[in-house]
């Protein structure tokens, strides 16, 4: 015969201030234990929705990030010629040779972090179409004019007019203000290529977007151009390349998962220190109760739910301290790029399901033993306490 579960709730409101500290200390985990979670989550759909299937991300063979590779003009104009290249409405090849320069900018604080310069052709922006300008207009070619994010704008104190100095004494005016969707466009600015390469000395260029004329011409694009020897560049999807830039999220999943568990620990000795406490006070009721027909399994049961169940009000409870997180624009360093990355948290259902389990964890792990000494007291003893 189960224990009615209103002689729990009884308990529970009676006992309330221990019961209050259990509770708090499974909110507070699950609470960072969610936003470290968040901010993985937002980092890499930073990178997740980023690109199109048909677009082609060219670069050096050995390279793995953009930055890092050169694609000489030669080799950028073989490229835009080859068979299954997607043309314009004009017939253009919807090719776009790029570069890429870190740059060190002032955050609004004040501190300065390196920030990535993106030189992009016509057909780049229009490779891009999840990039859009919001406000402002979009640079002119062959002038010091660049476009940005209006997440990086917020952060580095960036506005439509202001003069930013990037190298030398040469003054680039903010002419644009754009709007990524959350993609790793949003972490750079924008300007003509061949700007940037005689601003920076540069003779090549970084990399190459291409749009295939459809999947099959992808397909054969990425062999041919892997296999030409004279090119020595290997290419991939957008979308693939981008995801394998997820791997800058995971020191940070690492740390707030290790700091996470250490908070779990405390919180299971608190839901613990809680339930030793309530089977001390109680010891006469566990008696009572077991003189009245209730079986051992039935009081280890109800001591072990009542500690689930205070770890979910605590779970919950984190859940709800956790949400204002949600779509807070945040940056931290890219260890691809070593370059700033503007992101925001993303909470998910998921997420909050997966705090509340954790939360029922806690509470299982913490009651376990206090319940185990529920049920194994003897009768005579409990009625002597």
């Amino acid at each position: 015969m189960a224990i009615p579960f209103k002689y729990n709730f009884r308990s529970v409101i009676v006992r309330r201030t221990g019961t209050l500290m259990a509770v708090l200390s499974v909110a507070a985990t699950v609470a960072v234990f969610i936003s470290v979670l968040a901010l993985a989550r937002g980092l890499e759909s930073a990178f997740i929705g980023t690109g199109d299937p048909l677009n082609l991300v060219l670069i050096r063979q050995g390279s793995q990030v953009e930055s890092n590779s050169s694609v000489d003009r030669e080799q950028a104009q073989t490229i835009k010629y080859l068979d299954g290249v997607a043309k314009d409405s004009h017939g253009e090849p919807l090719a776009s040779a790029e570069l890429l320069v870190l740059v060190l900018l002032p955050r609004a604080g004040g501190e300065k972090a390196h920030i990535l310069m993106r030189g992009v052709s016509p057909a780049g922006i229009l490779l891009r179409p999840q990039v859009t300008l919001v406000d402002g207009r979009m640079f002119k070619t062959g002038l010091h004019e660049v476009i940005v994010s209006r997440t990086l704008a917020k952060r580095f104190g960036m506005a439509l007019g202001q003069s930013l100095k990037l190298e030398g004494t040469t003054q680039w005016q903010v002419v644009g203000l754009t709007d990524g969707q959350g993609t790793a466009y949003e972490s750079e600015i924008w300007t003509d290529v061949n700007m940037v390469m005689d601003e920076f000395r540069r003779t090549a260029y970084s990399s190459m977007l291409v749009r295939a004329r459809d999947q099959g011409a992808a397909l054969d694009l990425i062999k041919r151009i892997e296999s030409d020897n004279r090119l020595k560049l290997q290419a991939c999807n957008e979308i693939d390349y981008f995801n394998q830039q997820t791997s800058a999220s995971l020191p940070i999943r690492f740390l707030g998962t290790f700091i996470a568990l250490i908070m779990s620990v405390g919180a299971c000795f608190a839901a613990m220190n809680a339930m030793y406490a309530q089977v001390a006070y109680r010891a006469r009721e566990i008696g009572t109760l077991r003189v009245l027909g209730f079986r051992r399994q039935a009081v280890l049961l109800a001591f072990l739910m009542e500690a689930v169940l205070l770890a979910i009000v605590g779970g919950a409870l984190g859940c709800l301290v956790a949400l204002p997180v949600h779509g807070i624009s945040t940056g931290t360093l890219n260890f691809n790029t070593f370059s700033e990355l503007a992101f925001q948290f993303r909470i998910t259902p998921l997420m909050l399901a997966s705090g509340i389990g954790f939360a029922a964890f806690m509470g299982a792990f913490g009651g376990l033993l206090p319940a185990v000494m529920a049920a194994r007291r003897p009768i005579v003893q409990s009625l002597r306490a």
